[in-house]
């Protein structure tokens, strides 16, 4: 076997192992994780994270995951802990103690004042039979057969599988909150996540003298130098009152030209799509783009309670929004 092939193979072994190790800890998801969600969504305070090494780092990312989708939490290091960093824990809070041995030294040395506070214990551990799992309020058993390590020391399936039922708790209690993705972009402002998930329709449609409309007593010829002019490959027709009656587009001429209309004498209303879809200005952007990405079309206009417009878009318009 080449050196290429051994290192291909040694991956693949160790992806399967974690992943048979995952597959293992779903059977096990059961009363005692229901309590700890219950001990969560009680919680008048935060969610203090807390490990020591390979689990500390793990902890760190759970603490993120737990605050940017509606559960406040932060990591507290257990040995700063026992140096000042216990004053950032209330009897409010609960704790959620991660240690694959549960024993380890720095979280026991802090449990006693845990416990003295009144504060809810959740331990995240790969031993029962632990003195963190003695002390617990509800137990996580991330327990796993082996290490992907060979010397089935450096924590690697165990780490996976912490992190694992981090990512189970902070999305069940997600969900049982009702958190919404106006919620998550609250928490996510900035960077190319924050763009799409903050901007809503009225941000990047088009408004005014930009948007593509006509008459109901426009010909096909005047809508196609409207829509021509306009650039968003449709126009809209509106009645009187300024409520959409019908749309045309790029497609709708097609179909028109096969079929042979006069396109100089045509009525707009004998060939436009009567009952268009439409959407409001107060809606996601990002959730438009799934929207057109279903009903299969590249632009909508934007109507209020009464129907009248208000704007329009298409997908170029969110993709130069950075949305797509």
């Amino acid at each position: 076997m080449s050196a290429t092939s051994s290192f291909e193979q040694l991956g693949r072994e160790v992806i399967q192992l974690e992943a048979e190790a995952l597959q293992t800890l779903a059977t096990r998801v059961d009363k005692q994780f229901a309590d700890a969600c219950r001990l969560v969504l009680a919680c008048q305070g935060r969610v203090i994270v807390t490990g020591m090494g390979k689990s500390g780092h793990i902890g760190g990312k759970i603490a993120a995951t737990l605050a940017s989708t509606g559960t406040p939490a932060f990591f507290v290091h257990p040995g700063e802990a026992s140096h000042g960093d216990l004053g950032m824990i209330t009897p409010a809070d609960v704790v959620l103690a991660i240690s694959n041995s549960g024993e380890t030294a720095e979280i026991l040395t802090i449990l006693p004042i845990i416990k003295r506070m009144g504060v809810k214990l959740i331990a995240l551990l790969g031993n029962t039979n632990s003195s963190l799992a003695r002390q617990a309020d509800a137990i996580l058993y991330a327990g796993v057969e082996k290490e992907a390590c060979p010397h089935n020391l450096a924590p690697t399936a165990s780490t996976t599988a912490a992190l694992a039922i981090g990512d189970a708790l902070a999305v069940t209690l997600l969900k049982s909150r009702g958190f919404t993705r106006e919620d998550f972009a609250r928490a996510h402002p900035a960077g190319s996540l924050g763009r799409r998930l903050l901007l809503y329709v009225s941000d990047v449609m088009h408004t005014g003298a930009a948007i593509p409309q006509v008459g109901e007593d426009a010909n096909l010829r005047e809508a196609l130098l409207e829509m021509t002019g306009k650039g968003l490959g449709m126009t809209g027709v509106v009645d009187r009152h300024g409520a959409l009656a019908g749309i045309f587009t790029d497609g709708d001429l097609r179909r028109v030209l096969a079929r042979g209309v006069d396109v100089y004498n045509a009525k707009i209303t004998d060939v436009m799509t009567r009952n268009p879809k439409t959407t409001r200005a107060d809606r996601l952007a990002v959730e438009i783009v799934q929207l057109m990405q279903t009903l299969k079309i590249n632009g909508l206009f934007v109507v209020d309670d009464k129907n009248r417009v208000l704007g329009a878009l298409n997908m170029h318009d969110l993709f130069r929004a950075g949305i797509i």
